[in-house]
């Protein structure tokens, strides 16, 4: 299991294990890992964990975060960074196997018409032009480690409204990212369980079925409904 571990002046002061998809990291007593120093923000950073993958996302902190000394915004997290706020380091301890290249596993997805399989054109009506961007979770074959998920049943997306409503997106991979970088972000994990979505970038957490997520994972069901950065789309099961 991956770990942060918390020191300042070379003192290692605590150990955290990264159990959850999602903590968060700040000055304010709410955070998953409290830091009380007036260097760090209310909550500065966060740190998702999806599988056996973790990044980093600075929380437009005000002092800004560092890794291994370059600032950073967003940062996919191997074995052995150095996580800088302030004062306050934490090293990042993920000694899982690197997966071997051509893994089952989405490190970017681009929504583009010409992704899509075609459906009927009038089986959803187009509401605005709305857009899908892209979303890179891992660099250059690193860090994937797909968990089988042969026994699921398929399953697809279809967007229901803008440029590429009536769409349909097949979730063949681990892991699907949808969203805008820099807006927001989220992630469609395969798992054995079944399917899950999970935020990942953005003030704004995604919908589903008129209910806002929280930071945990969600699990989606049949006919659910999905609404990110103004996109609405439908998630179904594939016979």
């Amino acid at each position: 299991m991956a770990k942060l571990i918390l020191s300042m002046d070379g003192l290692v002061l605590k150990e955290i294990n990264l159990e959850k998809e999602r903590i968060t990291i700040g000055r304010k007593p709410h955070n998953d890992i409290q830091i009380d120093n007036l260097a760090i923000s209310g909550v500065h950073a966060a740190v998702v964990t999806i599988l056996n993958d973790s990044f980093l996302e600075d929380l437009d902190s005000t002092n800004g975060t560092l890794v291994n000394g370059q600032p950073v915004k967003k940062h996919f997290l191997r074995h052995n960074d150095v996580i800088e706020l302030g004062k306050y380091k934490l090293k990042y301890l993920n000694d899982t196997p690197v997966a071997a290249q051509g893994s089952d596993y989405e490190k970017t997805m681009i929504i583009r018409p010409a992704t899509f399989k075609p459906v009927a054109p009038d089986a959803v009506p187009a509401q605005g032009d709305h857009s899908l961007g892209s979303q890179t979770l891992a660099p250059g074959g690193e860090g994937a480690q797909p968990t089988p998920a042969a026994a699921l049943p398929g399953a697809v997306i279809q967007i229901l409204n803008g440029a590429n409503a009536g769409k349909e997106l097949p979730l063949v991979k681990t892991l699907t990212s949808l969203g805008k970088p820099g807006v927001q972000v989220a992630v469609i994990a395969r798992r054995p369980q079944g399917y899950f979505i999970t935020h990942v970038e953005g003030a704004h957490f995604p919908v589903v079925n008129g209910h806002t997520l929280d930071a945990q994972a969600h699990p989606l069901k049949d006919h659910d409904v999905i609404e990110i950065s103004g996109v609405k789309m439908e998630f179904f099961l594939k016979s």
